[in-house]
């Protein structure tokens, strides 16, 4: 049986996700694992994505912490899981990332995976998106290759939901004569965590209990949904590139007074309802069963919105399809790293645009 590792640290930066999985003769999760990133190095990670300028020492040390951050956190799964390293046949590593302009030909993910292998005695296999984007690609997501995989059912239409920092979707048609689409469809988390640290030195709205508190601000919501982001056709993909606060307070200057906190974050929380429901909208689904995962999933005020604002959707978590909504992008790193290792394309072209299937990720040998 072989087994693979997966490492996972999105865009919401709060901690390194490490899972054990096989995938033959079916999918089985074996165990899991966070690693909180501590509030120090997740300032200098966040000050590294959102600066215009910045020395290549602090990228090279970065890029060196976060290599052993992950590797501390897979050797510290292997520990608890009892799962002997011998018997892992290769880590898969998205890495943290930092810049993502597909536009302008490149992407950078960071974490050293030379030393991943090395303080695993682990094969790594990492820079998943970089291949993608050489073909012309987004580059991601590339997670939709995973959920079709795993999740696709000739019995209904589905809709695979990832709340992170920024959120994307996953169209699973039951039709399978119908190609499977993916994109990023915009903010997921990433605004209302900042704005929450900001405002009550919290890491994130539990439940969505602050928003709940607030009342929309239609001018608000009204200009931030300008954005051409949002009306772009897919491909597409995003980050914290476009959806930073800066990109926030742009929109605020525009209002003729300043609003309450809690009215900012209800406005912020309706903007990620409102864009994924509008992309499910658009997808043509029979009413479509919406399978959500990531940080999102435990934000019941979020769901409930995206509930009301798609009437004909049952809302669920991917629990409900056997893997846990905190797990399923790290195991879908352990996923593609079994792909690679078996000389087999990880991509989607018709979800990132990409000109062919290609292998992807680069192999660092234990």
């Amino acid at each position: 049986m072989s087994i693979y590792l997966g490492l996972m640290s999105g865009t919401s930066v709060d901690a390194v996700d490490a899972v054990l999985a096989r995938f033959e003769p079916e999918f089985e999760l074996l165990a899991c694992h966070s690693t909180p990133i501590e509030p120090a190095l997740k300032q200098r990670i966040l000050e590294l994505a959102g600066a215009t300028d910045y020395g290549v020492d602090d990228l090279g040390r970065l890029d060196r912490e976060l290599g052993e951050l992950f590797a501390e956190s897979a050797n510290e799964l292997i520990k608890l899981s009892g799962i002997p390293a011998s018997r892992i046949s290769a880590i898969g590593t998205h890495g943290q990332t930092i810049r993502h302009r597909p536009e302008q030909g490149f992407t950078l993910q960071i974490g050293d995976p030379s030393r991943i292998a090395e303080q695993t005695g682990i094969t790594t296999i990492a820079d998943f998106r970089r291949r993608d984007v050489a073909a012309g690609g987004q580059g991601a997501p590339l997670v939709p290759a995973f959920h079709r995989w795993l999740f696709r059912s000739s019995d209904e239409d589905r809709v695979i939901v990832n709340i992170g920092g920024m959120a994307n979707l996953t169209c699973l048609a039951a039709d399978t004569d119908r190609a499977v689409t993916g994109f990023d469809t915009g903010p997921g988390n990433a605004l209302m965590d900042e704005w929450i640290f900001r405002e009550l030195g919290q890491a994130y709205d539990t439940n969505g209990d602050w928003a709940s508190d607030g009342e929309l601000i239609p001018a608000l919501l009204e200009s931030m949904l300008t954005t051409p982001f949002f009306s772009q056709c897919a491909p597409k993909s995003t980050g914290r590139e476009l959806f930073n606060w800066s990109w926030v307070e742009s929109h605020l200057d525009h209002l003729p007074q300043t609003p309450s906190a809690v009215d900012i974050q209800a406005t912020l929380s309706e903007l990620t309802a409102q864009t994924i429901a509008e992309a499910v909208q658009q997808l043509s689904l029979t009413r479509p069963t919406l399978f959500v995962c990531g940080g999102g999933a435990r934000n019941s005020y979020l769901l409930t919105r995206i509930a009301r604002l798609l009437p004909d959707s049952r809302i669920t978590s991917t629990a409900e399809l056997k893997l846990d909504p905190d797990w399923v992008e790290a195991a879908a790193f352990a996923w593609l790293a079994w792909r690679t290792d078996r000389h087999q394309c990880g991509n989607l072209p018709e979800v990132t645009g990409a000109s062919g299937e290609r292998i992807l990720g680069a192999i660092y040998p234990a």
